[in-house]
């Protein structure tokens, strides 16, 4: 694997995201990838909607189809905290209706009060969701267990790196969840945990009993201004995360997160697509 240049890694991850129709009458070896084959290889690859939060719900789905992107974590540009429980069944509805399905939402912060808590874990059930990344008040963390234990719902603290005064890396949120509930979780966004100078991909080992959401992306440097790039083309070992990944069958949203070019981010994010498709088929 260490031999592969990121051309031959994007090469390979082009293939898979040309699919069946262009490919039919292809020679493929055994270690090819087949139409009929998931490119994904059992991963839940989908994306954090904040990437796309200069988009309608609807250009949101309609990119995220012609990325192959099957999950999402809905943020509330897509989904307003305070909508109506019927607003949130809609929405949720057409990403279904795409073939999209929604695992969580966020980021949400939070505050160190139970209503404002509860507004958050209401919106997820509504939604039918599994986790919510969040960003809570370190204080809270006694009401979150409390929450977790009444709607069967995980949240996943996202660490947001050497600016972050509460959750900088994955140890600082392993370190606070530790005498709480099991669905009290991480978040590992890899950019954020790298600008921290944690390795990414040794978090996702040591924290894996509790790792509920992945935001995956690369960067241009470790250092606190470090800025999100399309995948491959920074200092991220991404080889290493999708082999750490793979090791521990992490079966949770493998989320890209794109922050960059927000008015159109399409083309950015198909660079990190095909390059993670690459990855995970010399590990697959």
């Amino acid at each position: 694997m260490t031999q592969w240049s990121r051309r031959q890694v994007l090469k390979s991850g082009t293939v898979a995201i040309l699919g069946a129709p262009m490919l039919a009458h292809s020679n493929f070896s055994e270690r090819d990838e087949r139409p009929d084959k998931d490119p994904w290889h059992g991963i839940k690859a989908g994306v954090a909607s904040y990437t796309f939060r200069k988009f309608s719900v609807e250009d949101t789905i309609k990119a995220m189809q012609r990325l192959d992107l099957k999950y999402v974590s809905i943020k509330d540009f897509h989904l307003a905290l305070d909508s109506t429980t019927e607003q949130r069944k809609a929405v949720v509805q057409k990403f279904k209706d795409a073939g999209i399905t929604p695992l969580s939402c966020g980021n949400i912060t939070m505050k160190n009060d139970e209503a404002d808590i509860r507004r958050a874990f209401e919106y997820a059930r509504d939604c039918g969701m599994y986790d919510i990344v969040c960003s809570p008040d370190p204080a809270s963390m006694p009401i979150l267990d409390k929450m977790v234990k009444e709607f069967d719902i995980r949240i996943a603290i996202h660490n947001h790196g050497p600016e972050d005064k509460k959750f900088p890396s994955p140890d600082d949120v392993w370190k606070a969840v530790q005498p709480y509930d099991k669905r009290v979780g991480l978040c590992i966004d890899i950019g954020h945990t790298a600008r921290a100078k944690t390795d990414p991909a040794q978090a996702i080992l040591k924290y894996r009993e509790r790792l509920y959401d992945l935001h995956f992306k690369d960067i241009n440097t470790t250092e606190p201004d470090g800025e999100t790039i399309p995948g491959g083309r920074g200092v991220l070992d991404l080889r290493a995360v999708v082999k750490a990944l793979m090791k521990i069958k992490y079966n949770h949203l493998f989320a890209i997160e794109y922050e960059g070019s927000e008015n159109d981010p399409v083309a950015e994010v198909a660079e990190t697509v095909g390059y993670a498709k690459g990855l995970l088929k010399a590990f697959g």
